[in-house]
């Protein structure tokens, strides 16, 4: 409950602002993973964005309809599309950037800069100690499995 608890309040110094250009904190992660990369196919990208792969293709189709990320074939597999950014998109994030970096530092300020990189490197350890696929359900609490 505390992990959400922190997502919430964060979410809410970056929501309005997100709102006010039609943007979803979803389509705003997959804009700045794509801005970071010439171009990527959706399963990348979800890994990046840290979406499930179906998430990413709606969002996807959002931002291709406004002209904000572009799908092309890719040259060596013609089963796979890769996506990326294009300028319009790149302009939006500019445009929105130094909102978004002022509402970082907001956090930073409230938080304090000291706090804020100690629970980044806490929240990255969390991460990377729960990056395996958990034991089934049951095993952990004695529980025995249900029937398949």
């Amino acid at each position: 409950m505390s992990l959400l608890k922190a997502h919430e309040a964060v979410l809410r110094t970056f929501v309005p602002h997100l709102r006010a250009h039609d943007l979803s904190t979803q389509q705003w992660r997959v804009m700045r993973a794509l801005a970071e990369r010439d171009a990527q196919d959706i399963s990348e990208l979800a890994r990046a964005c840290s979406l499930l792969r179906p998430s990413v293709s709606r969002i996807l189709q959002n931002l291709e309809s406004r002209g904000i990320a572009l799908r092309q074939p890719c040259d060596r597999d013609s089963r796979r599309a890769l996506i990326s950014i294009t300028q319009h998109g790149r302009d939006l994030i500019a445009q929105l950037a130094p909102e978004s970096e002022a509402r970082y530092r907001y956090i930073e300020d409230q938080f304090g800069r000291e706090n804020l990189e100690l629970l980044y490197g806490l929240l990255n350890e969390l991460s990377d100690s729960l990056d395996q696929p958990p034991p089934p359900f049951g095993s952990l609490s004695g529980e025995s499995n249900p029937p398949s």
